[in-house]
């Protein structure tokens, strides 16, 4: 008999939109947090460029909006930008009242009341409105809260815990849809236990793990996004996979992230043979939105036959440079490239997830008692092109909208009824893991060939074509082998990578993150590609 657990609220994931609607909710209700692998595993760590938010006396609520919606390429729904940077401020002060070290402006004059943080701009954006800690704004951010969380003895912290399925009343055969827990696997002992809460978040993050090249941790697998949509949710604009335009080029580097900031601080793009060329792509030269940075880098590269090309922020003095980007410049060290001496070799990366779980601005999914927060969801903010740093900033408001939605419903919601075990009487342990290893790679190779920055009809219907092929494979080898972490990743994977082919072939334009060769003008009306589940798989 697996070992059951109780909770008034079960929060799947462990990042910056988990965190905090777990610290936000009051400390009489019992809160599960899980986390897949060690807490600090998900993208919050490693974000280092930080959250836009209207703080400086000379930017506007409106701006920020403004600035928003012209990156989104006009499928942004402008209802959630202006609710989120409306509530840009209030997050931020939260941020700041829960102690996180944000990086001071040295030339604020102490003896002057006002803004006293340091202040940075990014692509798209017409002020600086991005607070942060230096280059590691995540780290900063996700210690702060964790540590909060170590300290309120209702938030029950679980490592190594991975989300097999969501349990629903129609997966029992009851009357209704409602969430009423999870199948969780227990990686330390093998088993599968039993979560069941009156409320169920689904905070994993996004998808960026199906390409074969991304800024992202090893768990960004849209488990929460396969989980929902098995589950009978909704999701939308899944072609939108917004493509990291700086990641380190470097064999041993893995997936380092070149911050944004560099550029908002002046930093150039370059060919090898030192010549810049953004200008010939956008009148806003390196500080243009990420997706037109992304293509004219892939474009680039593609015409000369080059493996990467350079950012230079060497001509900032070696003090600016040191003190602002500690992070890139020790990181880079180690891979004997001095940033204050030399051009950074980079190749844009797969490294956000624009569409996922649709839901309100509370939260709410399509099934009742379920949310989703953070990457995994689509709330409108993005549209097809997230703006930089709004990403964060859409964790913390949502996370706190959804939590007082589930205090406000809490007196109403009964205690679900006792849940039954997992089922694994029919299963075997697996001796043919070499399937789940070539699977893996196989898809995250043909989703970067095929459904990457530049798209064509033929490429996608291959793709769609091989990852029915896996799919049906998968089904076969989870319906009668054991989970593990591997075989639930690549199901969920291979599910969401399913998605984003149906969803680009239903594009027939090219619009933000969405670029194909067939289709390369923008239609005059915008709308959101959404797609309906007509079966429940779980």
């Amino acid at each position: 008999m697996s070992q059951h657990f109780q909770h008034d609220v079960l929060v799947i994931g462990s990042g910056a939109a988990g965190l905090s609607l777990a610290l936000t909710l009051p400390g009489h209700m019992r809160i599960a947090v899980l986390s897949k692998g060690d807490l600090a595993n998900g993208s919050t760590f490693w974000a280092q460029g930080g959250v836009a938010a209207v703080l400086d006396d000379t930017d506007t609520v409106q701006s920020h909006v403004e600035d928003t919606l012209n990156a989104g390429g006009g499928l942004c729904h402008e209802d959630a930008v202006r609710f989120t940077v409306e509530h840009s401020r209030e997050a931020i002060q939260w941020l700041i009242d829960q102690g996180v070290p944000f990086t001071r402006d040295e030339d604020a004059d102490p003896e002057q009341p006002g803004f006293e943080f340091h202040l940075t701009r990014e692509g798209g954006h017409s002020h600086r409105r991005i607070i942060h800690a230096a280059d590691a704004t995540g780290a900063a951010i996700f210690k702060t809260l964790l540590e909060q969380a170590r300290q309120r003895p209702n938030i029950e912290l679980l490592e190594q815990r991975v989300a097999v399925d969501l349990i629903t009343e129609r997966r029992l055969g009851l009357d209704g849809d409602r969430c009423l827990g999870a199948y969780v696997l227990n990686r330390a002992t093998g088993e599968v236990e039993t979560f069941g809460s009156r409320f169920t978040i689904l905070a994993t993050g996004g998808a960026a793990k199906v390409y074969l090249y991304t800024s992202n941790p090893d768990g960004a697998c849209g488990d929460g996004i396969a989980m929902a949509w098995r589950s009978g949710c909704r999701v939308a604009n899944l072609e939108f996979n917004q493509f990291h335009p700086t990641c380190l080029y470097h064999p041993q580097a893995k997936s380092f992230l070149i911050t944004e900031a560099l550029r908002g601080e002046g930093a150039h793009l370059k060919l090898p043979d030192g010549e810049r060329f953004m200008h010939r792509f956008d009148p806003r030269g390196e500080l243009a939105p990420r997706d037109i940075v992304a293509r004219a880098i892939d474009h680039e590269m593609k015409r000369l036959g080059i493996d990467c090309v350079y950012l230079d922020i060497s001509h900032q003095s070696d003090t600016f440079i040191k003190s602002h980007f500690p992070t890139v410049y020790e990181r880079c060290l180690e891979f004997s490239i001095d940033i204050t001496k030399q051009a950074i070799p980079v190749v844009p990366a797969a490294h956000y997830t624009c569409g996922g779980v649709m839901v309100d601005e509370h939260g709410h999914t399509d099934v009742p008692g379920l949310y989703a927060i953070g990457e995994t969801s689509f709330t409108g903010l993005h549209g097809a092109n997230r703006m930089a740093s709004n990403s964060l900033l859409e964790c913390f408001v949502y996370a706190k909208s959804a939590a007082a939605d589930i205090l406000s419903q809490l007196p109403q919601v009964a205690t679900p009824v006792a849940l039954p075990d997992w089922d694994a009487s029919q299963v075997t342990d697996s001796d043919e893991d070499v399937i789940i290893a070539h699977n893996w790679d196989e898809l995250r190779r043909f989703m970067w060939d095929y459904v990457g920055i530049v798209r064509t009809n033929k490429r996608l219907q291959r793709a769609q074509h091989r990852v029915r092929l896996l799919l049906d494979e998968i089904d076969e080898f989870y319906s009668n082998y054991k989970v593990s972490r591997d075989l639930i990743e690549l199901r969920n994977l291979a599910q969401v990578a399913e998605l984003m082919i149906r969803s680009a072939m239903a594009r027939k334009e090219s619009r933000g993150l969405h670029y194909t060769l067939d289709y390369p003008h923008m239609l005059p009306e915008a709308l959101d590609t959404i797609l309906v589940p007509t079966t429940y798989v779980d």
